[in-house]
């Protein structure tokens, strides 16, 4: 999976936001708000395109004490937020 051409993501404060830009703005209302976890993934995907499982790896290397195991669901659940709002291809 990978980012969506047509997406940025901006700091606003201690978040995260993902907005629609250029021509894409016009058919994609909205925003999605990240921790900094998600913002971390969401880098990740700018730079390719990553499995879930890849991603659960890299996430947990930058973590101290948590396996890839650990942040799965974690992962699942940023990848499904996502695919919902329509912010990731395939």
């Amino acid at each position: 999976m990978k980012i969506k051409s047509g997406f940025v993501l901006e700091q606003v404060g201690g978040d995260y936001l993902a907005v629609a830009v250029g021509e894409l703005a016009d058919t994609f209302n909205g925003m999605v708000r990240l921790n900094e976890t998600g913002a971390f993934l969401w880098n990740l995907l700018l730079e390719g395109n990553y499995t879930r499982e890849e991603l659960a790896q890299k996430l947990s290397t930058a973590c101290v004490g948590v396996t890839a195991k650990d942040v799965l669901p974690g992962v699942e659940a940023f990848e499904s937020k996502l695919r919902a709002a329509g912010l990731i291809e395939d």
